[in-house]
Formats: C-alpha cells, structure tokens, sequence
C-alpha cells in the first residue's frame, strides 16, 4: 500500500515547504521611512531577498518607482497607508511598481499618477506568478493594475479601491487582468475608470463577489465587468452600476473577442445591476458557445437583460422606487420589493456553492448576509426589523 499525502501535498510541495522555513530563519525586516536610513520604497526593493517583510511608514513617497525582484516578499504601509505618488517616476517604461518576482503580498499601499510615454502606465505592472493586495487605493493612473499573462499566477485583491483610472483612449482600465490561472477580486470599490472598463479580465478562472462596482453620475467608463476571452466566471452578489454618461451600452460582456478559454462557463447569481444610460442598452452580452446562469439577480433600467445565450432563472426587472435611495447608489431594498425572498438556492457548479455568504459593505468591506425571511434577489438582502 502506498504512502498517504493529504490532499493538495506533493514532494515539489514539501520542498516548497523546506524553502519557506528557511526564508523565515533569515527573513529580515526591512523598515522604511523619512526618518529612517530606506527613505523611499525602492531603496528597499535594491536589497530585498526572498522572504523578507517590507514595512513603509504611512506618508506620501513623490517621484519614487521600483522594480522588486525577490519572491514571496511582503510589503505593507504601517500606521495608514503609504502613498507612492509617481510624479514624473516610472519603471521600465511600464509604472510605477514593476513586480517581477513570485507570491508577492501589498498590503495598505496607495498608487497614483502612473504615467509612461506608451499611455499605458501602471500603479502596479504584476509579471510574476502570484500576488495578493489588501486595502490598497489605486487612482489616477493610467492603468490601475496590470497584469501580464502568465498560466501559474493567481491575483487576488480584496477590500482595495480603484478609481478614476485610464489614459482616456479606451485602452487602458481601473483594473486589466491578463491571461492568468485565476482572478479573485472580493469586497472592493471600483469606480470611474476613464472610457476604459472597471474590471477586465482574461483569467481562465474569476471571482468576481461581493463588490460595488459603478460609475455614477459622472463616470465615463465603457464596461462594467469584461471577460473578453471568456473563461470560466462566478460573478456574485455584486453591485454593478452604468452611468449616464458611458459610450457603451453593454453593462457586463462575456467573450466579446471570442471564446479563447478551454471552459467557457458564466454563473451570474445574485447581482444588482443598474443601468442608468438614458438611451438603453444591454445589461448582459454573451457570446455564443457558452454555457451561463443568471440566477437570482435584479436588473433595474432601460434596456434588453440578455444578448446570446443563457438561463434566465428568478430574476426581477425592478423599479428605481423599489430601492431605499437609488439617486444616491444605495440600492438596499424598500419595505413591499418585489425581490424581497423571491430568490431560490442557485446550487452550485465547480464544487462552488453559489448561494451568496456575504455582501459588500460600503467602503470597501464585508458585510454577513442573515438570510432571515429567504433569499432575497440581489446583492443586498433585506433587513427584516426584529
């Protein structure tokens, strides 16, 4: 009988394993800060080494760009955020931080102002396998993040905000995931990209859950959500909002460049969306071929909820009246709304249960979703008085 390996565990695993006890017996801590000998954070990128935690002080680091080369590095602002503010920086031609080693963590870290002479800078340009961002605050860049393709990276980010981002020519968005191995994107605000979209992604795998998602009033973004690749995507319990002022009627936009991806398969559950377009449009395009479940969400606007195939399950087509302040992006059901437990258990696909767990909290947070009095459609569940 052979030997027994939990699940997940392999010998390359435990060599990984050996590698990271290791680092953590030489790790070092490296402080950053004015009043400190790292002044600025890319003196800490010349000498970091696999392992090591970078701790910036928070404040505002002007004209500072960095190239960080080690792996498995965890880099974090400490008492607030850090602001790196470009000013003129940049790395490589290609943004501010350029991210070329492997299972890097950013935590508490603010970009702006990434400019480049191709119009396509970043507040991070990620081209190694992994990286993971929490309460980070990515604006006025011409790209938010920007990922290359890479088939053993996962990016996750969470609880992070992104907004006002792109160069304005439509080739540049608040966030461009590329070809990676999976894209988890949870409890974050993404908002106003510049004509460019909000969230764009090419990953074979998505989480796309429990977000605010939204243009506003003023906002000039094009779509919503894109997969442009198509993919295998569960987008729930979002807040996705088109503003009036978008040149693109199409709200979320699934392999609208072709299905490139192996397994083509939306999961659409749970979601509020709005459109606010005057003209109309589409809430959801899908391209043919693919396999899609729209279950459970609320669509509130002028405009067609479907373009291409897919399953229309338990969906309510709402009034603005039905929402406490829609005027003001707040969308938590009124007393007497039609979505008010009219949902049903979506069940699950991939091993994924896709009945909703939480919801998004504004600013950037989670919120638990009771599901006192049933499923609710929709993102925000309502809350039932005692």
């Amino acid at each position: 009988m052979g030997s027994y390996a939990p699940l997940g565990w392999s010998a390359d695993g435990a060599a990984d394993a050996r590698e990271t006890a290791r680092e953590q017996q030489q790790a070092t801590v490296l402080r950053v800060g004015a009043q400190r000998p790292l002044e600025r954070p890319s003196a800490a990128a010349q000498i970091a080494r696999d392992g090591d935690t970078i701790e910036i002080d928070a404040g505002t680091y002007a004209g500072d760009a960095a190239i960080w080369r080690a792996n498995r590095l965890t880099i974090r602002g400490v008492g607030g955020r850090a602001h790196v503010r470009a000013d003129g920086a940049e790395a490589e031609g290609k943004g501010t931080w350029v991210i070329k080693g492997n299972d890097t963590t950013i935590e508490s870290v603010e970009f702006s102002g990434a400019k480049v002479p191709n119009k396509n800078g970043a507040g991070i340009r990620q081209e190694g396998a992994g990286l993971t961002l929490r309460n980070c605050y990515f604006h006025d860049n011409e790209n938010g993040i920007l990922t290359g393709a890479n088939p053993a990276s996962d990016i996750v980010i969470e609880n992070s905000e992104f907004a006002r981002n792109g160069f304005g020519d439509g080739y540049s968005h608040n966030l461009y995931i590329g070809g990676v191995r999976s894209f988890t994107l949870r409890f974050s605000y993404v908002h106003h990209a510049r004509i460019g979209h909000n969230v764009k992604s090419r990953a074979l795998r998505n989480h796309i859950v429990y977000n605010r998602i939204t243009d506003e009033i003023d906002g000039t973004g094009s779509y919503a959500v894109e997969f442009p690749s198509g993919g295998l995507a569960f987008v729930v319990g979002n807040l996705i909002q088109q503003g009036p002022a978008t040149d693109n009627p199409v709200v979320v936009s699934f392999g609208a460049e072709g299905l490139r991806n192996p397994v083509n398969e939306l999961y659409f559950v749970n979601n509020t969306v709005v459109n606010d377009l005057p003209t109309g449009g589409t809430f959801l395009f899908i391209k043919a071929g693919t396999s899609a479940s729209i279950v459970n969400n609320i669509f509130s606007g002028p405009g067609e909820i479907l373009s291409g195939p897919g399953e229309l399950r338990y969906n309510v087509v709402a009034r603005k009246t039905d929402f406490v302040d829609a005027a003001n992006f707040d969308y938590r059901l009124r007393p007497g709304a039609a979505a008010i437990g009219f949902g049903v258990d979506p069940g699950s696909a991939r091993g994924l249960d896709l009945r909703p767990s939480a919801q998004y909290d504004h600013t950037a947070q989670a919120a638990p979703r009771s599901g006192i009095g049933g499923l609710d459609a929709g993102a925000l569940e309502y809350k039932h008085e005692p």
